[in-house]
């Protein structure tokens, strides 16, 4: 069965093809430094597997192992060269993954296809996946945890693969990123395995017995516990068949693991996942038959319709030609409505970041154009001495209000034509992600590419012309009845009317908007920097009125409400070797914050992150910083007045 598995699995490989088919497999997860190398190594009996600091499984390795006589290895590849050296396997790996992912600590989900034959293995077939990681190292990108994650979800979340949750004994098991992945995708705990290694280094009067017993937190397959050699032995190359032999001396001695010793080791959970695996392939086999059937079928369509295929017939061309704009278009569509077929789980993209652009950082932009109180006093008094001329007046003349105010409102033109700018770069790189679809056909893609572009820098121009066109109509006449300009003591009580009205009664009809304190602005998470010293996450929620924090993102346990009166906002500066991305709230009457604290720090796992809870703020009226405004001095204060 699983000989079988693993034809399909490499003639799909050859072909490009490997996540066409649901294969049963076992994909092996962990953070770094679990054990996973120790593991995958212990079943082969030898060193072959890269080791070294931060992340050193970049692309996924898919192990094949088949039993046989003579002991060598093969790459899918490199085709008819085997491999009797394991040193040799080793500078392989290294080198094929350096082939697509450089010399920096960058990851690639295309994987590397090693088969192992050996007498002293069984017939089995893992996927080692990159080491779960936290902080970006070297060149690695700023999100590289999202980009490990996304890449092992890729593999775990379909059915017909089983998951080797490996975890440290030394680590709390709470804590343990692989079993909490493995829980998100297989709550009931139905295809997970778990593996507990380095028994040996928990603290002494300690042990695992609870977890290996499957009582403290159960999975149907159960826990096997192994013994690792230590990074000691494996520099002093210790023998990997002498370490198979002290860790069953280890069981077999110890008090709390004796009574299961034979469920224990490295031999055991090969065993195991051998007949695990085995048993698995059989219970998929009709659902991967029926696949495989209703695939061969569709197949069998698109091959006799190819048949009757003329190239040179105009109507065929024709038709192609419509079917690939067709599809452009409807491609194009979707990744603006969010409806594509693929969901992007690592960035925002389409129109997505064109929402973005429109709600949270353009009027963050708008904010951002500071007025220098102290030159805007000058302008002002040479408006109005220059339109008394040589009359000395006693009224403020409406010519100064106009003239000051519509140099104002021109401002606005510089940062409404850079919010176009955006849009457009971002509706032509969405319209790039497209067109890899039509690369089959060079010529149309690069006449559709031309006319495209051309239609966006041409609307982008007329865009322009329209914002224009509402400035200058707001330039043209000055309102002094609408409500913006009598202010808002005006309209306040407004607003607190139509609030009463929504309230009365005890909740919010239909068809009638809830009040601002029900409307949430955001909700993420967020991890509070300075309150203890363990910086601590928590689920954040913000509404127009108060910024409320939770235990988890059920919502359940409320940790604190904090209201958004008086608060303000500020950027909080990096310091030495530091990668975090943070903000500070306080208080701008310098009362405390939140208990004893003079302000609240919140740190956001990127940049892009903290750009949209400081819109966010924004929009719930928590206003950034002011700059200090230079006081004037008593000539300019005379002529002001």
């Amino acid at each position: 069965m699983i000989s079988m598995i693993n034809r399909l699995q490499d003639a799909l490989g050859s072909a490009g093809l490997s996540y066409s088919l649901l294969l049963p497999q076992i994909a092996v997860v962990g953070g770094q430094s679990s054990g996973k190398s120790s593991v995958l190594e212990n079943f082969v009996g030898r060193d072959f597997l890269p080791r070294g600091t931060g992340i050193v499984t970049r692309r996924p390795l898919v192990l094949q192992l088949h039993h046989a006589d003579t002991e060598y290895g093969e790459f899918l590849h490199c085709r008819g060269k085997r491999f009797s050296d394991f040193d040799e396997i080793r500078q392989e790996i290294e080198a094929e993954t350096r082939r697509l992912t450089g010399n920096n600590k960058g990851i690639s989900p295309i994987p590397i296809n090693l088969r192992i034959f050996s007498p002293n293995v069984l017939n089995l077939t893992l996927v080692d996946l990159p080491g779960i990681t936290k902080v970006p190292v070297g060149d690695q990108p700023p999100d590289i945890e999202y980009q490990v994650r996304d890449m092992i979800m890729q593999y775990i979340c379909k059915e017909n693969c089983l998951i080797l949750a490996v975890t440290p004994a030394n680590m709390d098991l709470a804590n343990s990123d692989a079993l909490k992945l493995a829980k998100d995708v297989d709550p009931q705990g139905q295809r997970t395995i778990g593996v507990i290694t380095m028994l040996d280094l928990m603290d002494k009067g300690t042990d695992a017995r609870e977890i290996l017993e499957n009582r403290l937190l159960p999975l149907r397959r159960g826990y096997i516990g192994l013994v690792n050699r230590s990074q000691k032995d494996i520099e002093g190359k210790k023998d990997i068949k002498a370490a198979l032999q002290a860790e069953k001396k280890f069981f077999l001695s110890h008090p709390a693991y004796r009574h299961m010793s034979d469920r224990m080791g490295t031999p055991h959970l090969q065993k195991y996942l051998n007949q695990q695996l085995t048993n698995h392939i059989c219970d998929s086999l009709p659902a991967l038959h029926s696949h495989m059937r209703g695939l061969l079928v569709s197949i069998s369509k698109e091959v006799d319709a190819y048949k009757l295929y003329n190239p040179d017939d105009p109507m065929c061309k024709t038709k192609t030609l419509i079917k690939v704009v067709q599809q452009l278009a409807g491609d194009f569509e979707k990744l603006i409505e969010g409806s594509a077929d693929e969901v992007n789980t690592v960035h925002l993209s389409g129109g997505a970041r064109i929402n973005q652009i429109f709600h949270e950082r353009f009027p963050y932009q708008l904010h951002k154009m500071k007025c220098d109180e102290r030159k805007l006093r000058m302008e002002i008094a040479y408006a109005i001495r220059n339109i008394h001329g040589v009359r000395t007046g006693l009224f403020t003349p409406d010519m100064a209000f106009q003239a000051i105010v519509k140099k104002q409102i021109s401002k606005l033109k510089i940062p409404c034509f850079g919010f176009v700018d955006m849009v457009c770069k971002e509706l032509i790189s969405t319209i790039y992600e497209c067109f890899n679809k039509i690369s089959s056909f060079p010529k149309l893609r690069e006449e559709t590419e031309r006319l495209v572009t051309a239609e966006i820098r041409e609307q982008e121009s007329t865009c322009r012309d329209q914002i224009s066109l509402l400035i200058d109509m707001q330039l043209a006449y000055i309102n002094t009845k609408h409500e913006d300009f009598i202010g808002f003591a005006h309209a306040q009580p407004l607003c607190h009317r139509s609030d009463n009205k929504i309230v009365a009664g005890g909740g919010v009809q239909q068809g009638v908007a809830p009040p601002s304190s029900l409307i949430v602005i955001r909700k993420g998470w967020l991890t509070i920097n300075n309150v203890s010293i363990i910086a601590k996450e928590y689920w954040f929620i913000l509404t127009a009125e108060s910024l409320s924090w939770f235990k988890d993102n059920e919502e359940t346990e409320k940790r604190y409400m904090l209201a958004l009166d008086n608060l303000k906002v500020r950027d909080v500066e990096k310091g030495f070797m530091s990668s975090k991305f943070a903000f500070a709230l306080f208080n701008s009457e310098s009362r405390n914050v939140y208990k004893d604290h003079k302000f609240l720090e919140l740190v956001c796992n990127s940049q892009e992150e903290l750009d949209i809870w400081k819109s966010s703020l924004l929009r719930a009226g928590v206003y950034p910083e002011e700059v200090t405004v230079s006081t004037l001095t008593p000539l300019e204060n005379t002529r002001c007045e």
